[in-house]
């Protein structure tokens, strides 16, 4: 069961290697949104995602022959390397299987602390079904990711802190991938103040608390397609679906692109890395139907590698205008490319990429296309830029930027 008990024996275990990450208040969203924002930075954790938390208590649940046989468990990253720090602070071993596709810093990071991975699968789903067969045939202890109530118990100790230092919060925004951090904050919350609201948020590619919900019992979706790697999970947790049913207050979903944009805003305006399942509460923010609260977003992790951040940003930019790709035709005759720089210079873009074909008509003379990508500073100066290619008659088409 979940108990007030449980908890604040979780909450005392976790200080042991679980940082208390202060609440952040983000004046530039609260503007934006009109709450009062506030974050739970546990991107700033020591593996970088809140999952050590209950990690290291589930471990510390464990009989010392439970842990002599060795642990294993399945995960898409984050609770990978919870489980490989808190085994190593325990001194047992750990064996994590890992979806084929996990990003290779959360790989590495978790050979780091001492663990033995394994790749197999495409997703989190695949990769726990054959850590179950080793775990039989080789007799070791699984820790799962989040359908256990220990598990969610550590994961709980997040309301704890919230609560301690925001009393009066009225909303807490949880990612939700299987479901257990959801579980644990949801059910705590409730258990410390039954006003306060807690609100899951899903990929969504990947809604499968949603579809239970609807349902009425734990559904499993057919497939999952999410850049939010760490919530891209099939079928949420049996055992703590009922404790989601009775303590979380509702569920939004969020498409791919918003996670986008939302990376942007926390490099740009919060100087913070925030990886993709931890944006969902983030860009959950301007889907809120109410104002004037007090709104809790937590942070769940930071484990990003180079090449998606810079994959993301790539497309951010390109989302804000910020870079975008025009077609114009013109005579193939001298000084006609200097005289569309020019215009493009008077508007003070910048040139990044400049593709010339003189291909695309049977009559060159007639026209050849020239493809510019411009980096600009938002949509009003890109459509600045546009308005003034037209007015000198080039005709320019915006076209799908291609890097």
């Amino acid at each position: 069961m979940l108990t007030l008990e449980k908890f604040e024996e979780a909450y005392e275990v976790v200080k042991h290697v679980a940082k208390e990450t202060k609440l952040l208040y983000s004046k530039s969203l609260s503007q934006q949104v009109g709450n009062k924002v506030y974050f739970k930075p546990e991107n700033l954790q020591h593996t970088g995602a809140y999952k050590i938390r209950g990690a290291y208590y589930k471990i510390s649940t464990l009989t010392p022959e439970e842990r002599a046989k060795g642990l294993i468990t399945a995960s898409a990253g984050n609770h990978a390397q919870g489980v490989a720090y808190a085994a190593k602070e325990f001194g047992c071993k750990a064996k994590i299987v890992m979806p084929a596709t996990t990003p290779l810093m959360k790989v590495e990071r978790t050979k780091s602390y001492g663990a033995e991975v394994i790749l197999h699968g495409d997703v989190y789903d695949e990769a726990c079904e054959y850590a179950y067969q080793l775990a039989e045939a080789e007799g070791l202890t699984f820790i799962h990711p989040f359908d256990d109530l220990a598990v969610a118990t550590g994961q709980g100790t997040i309301a704890m802190e919230i609560i301690q230092e925001l009393p009066l919060v009225d909303y807490i925004l949880v990612p939700v991938g299987g479901g257990g951090l959801a579980t644990g904050v949801s059910t705590l919350a409730k258990l410390l103040n039954p006003n306060i609201k807690v609100i899951g948020v899903e990929p969504a590619g990947a809604n499968c608390l949603e579809e239970s919900f609807k349902a009425g019992r734990v559904m499993t979706l057919p497939f999952v397609s999410t850049v939010a790697d760490g919530t891209a999970v099939k079928t949420p947790g049996e055992k703590i679906f009922p404790y989601l049913q009775k303590n979380l207050d509702g569920i939004i979903t969020i498409e791919d692109d918003e996670l986008v944009v939302a990376f942007l805003d926390m490099v740009e305006n919060h100087k913070m890395v925030v990886e993709n399942s931890g944006l969902l509460t983030v860009a959950a923010l301007k889907h809120l139907d109410f104002k004037g609260k007090k709104v809790v977003s937590v942070l769940s992790g930071g484990n990003m590698d180079i090449i998606t951040m810079s994959s993301v940003v790539q497309h951010g930019l390109i989302q804000r205008d910020r870079i975008f790709t025009v077609s114009v035709l013109l005579p193939d005759k001298p000084g006609e490319l200097v005289s569309v720089a020019s215009i493009i210079a008077e508007e003070r873009g910048n040139v990044i990429k400049l593709d010339h074909n003189q291909f695309v008509s049977t009559n060159r003379s007639s026209a050849v296309e020239l493809k510019i990508t411009i980096e600009a500073f938002g949509t009003e100066h890109k459509n600045q830029i546009v308005k003034a290619l037209e007015e000198r008659g080039y005709r320019p088409r915006v076209i799908r930027v291609n890097m």
